[in-house]
């Protein structure tokens, strides 16, 4: 496996004594629970923290805050430890602040369609606090990521085409800031021209700019119905060409998530599912049983138009909880393919028009490179992710991949997209920024001195 990053501190003793003191026992500085915070679910080798705290409450993690910045002690926020581009990694040591105990529902608004949670409590968690409510929260990154884990890292998911990412659904935050200082941006109004838009400003900010400690959530109406549908193509770009038709049509459908060959291959190994092993796209319709119907008939035109006149439909609940379990199990259903392998995850962004020329020039990639690399989109909004199912230890088949990823992202930039559509930069795409934003850079990194001059939020990430 890859080689621990060692840490880079050296904290006196009375700077743990002042950590007892604001949690007492709710602190760590046992090896295995500091490994245990020093990565996420990517490839990136692990950097542990001089200690982790397990704090409850937002004034404990401003009191946390407050002694980092008095000793100059680095800040890692951790959420669910799902990120992919090295974002909890403690590159220079320090404090892991997990998130974990801060998992309550503060308030929740059922006529207005809101509700602030703790930044801790996980999707999965929300769904089942909102059963009986007739609502729904529909950021849905695959993973039981932290909501304020997706906030940090500005997530999307499959229904994004329909009902937008984190940007869209985020009303506000409760930050704290590197002095310690706590502040509320945002509110529970659905538009302000009030000032600086500083809820935007933290969205996707990795925790590099404050910890999130409670996040306002957008809320959606459950739809009165939902259909799905599985349909194969013969190529890629057929594929993708039914999805950028459907979008173009002003359907308003929910998900449409394109599986490529290979993916579909590990799909079924995984799920025990009999899909043909082609470039395959899931798509979903929510609304009125009459627009689910419509809806369902458009698209089925098109993709018969494509080739492809055979739906497969899953319109029982649990048909479709099926399906999407299993398209949520790719990343898991992908390493199966390669017992004992790491996945290294990777993504980008692309106008939806040019989604399927970056799409396919990365299949070739990938093929010519000789690796084993299973290709995931959500098409209805040009993102895609590609899976290298590799071995750390293998220094060739590491290049390998790294030269295909590398291209992928020049190439996504080139097509006026971006290097990462919705797993962040971390420190795994930090050299990329500059060729995607130019003398933009110049002025995130001036937005990080101002507000975090001692530079201890989350050293090394995103600028």
């Amino acid at each position: 496996m890859a080689t621990p990053i060692e840490s880079r501190t050296s904290l006196p003793e009375a700077f743990f004594e002042e950590l007892r003191a604001i949690l007492g026992d709710r602190m760590s500085t046992a090896e295995a629970i500091r490994q245990q915070h020093g990565e996420g679910e990517s490839f990136h080798p692990n950097a542990a923290p001089d200690v982790v705290v397990f704090p409850r409450t937002t004034g404990e993690i401003a009191a946390v805050v407050r002694a980092c910045a008095a000793y100059g002690a680095p800040i890692v926020p951790f959420g669910a430890g799902t990120s992919l581009e090295g974002h909890v990694q403690a590159l220079e040591g320090g404090v892991s602040i997990a998130m974990g105990e801060l998992d309550g529902l503060v308030e929740l608004h059922a006529e207005d369609m809101d509700c602030r949670v703790q930044a801790g409590m996980t999707r999965k968690a929300l769904e089942e606090h909102l059963k009986g409510t007739g609502l729904f929260f529909p950021v849905d990154p695959g993973a039981d990521a932290s909501i304020g884990g997706m906030a940090a890292t500005g997530a999307s998911g499959t229904t994004t085409v329909r009902y937008g990412t984190m940007r869209e659904n985020v009303l506000g935050l409760t930050v704290v800031l590197p002095d310690g200082r706590v502040v509320r941006t945002g509110g529970r109004a659905r538009k302000s021209s009030a000032g600086y838009d500083l809820t935007g400003l933290m969205l996707g900010s990795e925790g590099t700019l404050g910890v999130i400690t409670e996040v306002a959530l957008r809320l959606h109406g459950i739809p009165e119905a939902v259909a799905a549908a599985v349909c194969s193509f013969e190529t890629l770009e057929a594929a993708v060409d039914s999805v950028i038709l459907t979008i173009q049509s002003g359907v308003p459908v929910a998900r449409a998530e394109l599986l490529d060959d290979v993916q579909m291959d590990a799909v079924n190994r995984f799920a025990g599912l009999d899909y043909p092993v082609r470039p395959t796209v899931f798509f979903e319709f929510h609304g009125t049983d009459a627009a689910v119907q419509e809806q369902s008939q458009a698209v089925a035109e098109i993709a018969s138009d494509l080739g492809a006149p055979d739906f497969q439909w899953a319109t029982r609940a649990e048909d479709r909880s099926r399906l999407w379990k299993a398209r949520h199990e790719a990343y898991y259903a992908s390493l199966a393919l390669r017992p004992g392998s790491r996945g290294w995850a990777t993504d980008v962004c692309v106008p939806i028009g040019r989604l399927a020329e970056c799409i396919v020039s990365t299949r070739e990639d990938i093929d010519a490179e000789g690796l084993i690399a299973p290709i995931v989109s959500h098409a209805g909004d040009g993102n895609f992710h590609v899976l290298f199912i590799i071995d750390p230890d293998d220094a060739d088949e590491m290049e390998r991949a790294a030269r295909v990823n590398g291209r992928m992202l020049e190439r996504a930039i080139e097509l006026g997209g971006t290097c990462t559509g919705e797993h962040g930069v971390g420190y795994g795409k930090k050299k990329y920024l500059e060729a995607e934003h130019g003398d933009a850079l110049h002025a995130m990194r001036a937005v990080k001195a101002a507000l975090d001059p001692q530079g201890i939020m989350n050293p090394g990430k995103v600028v």
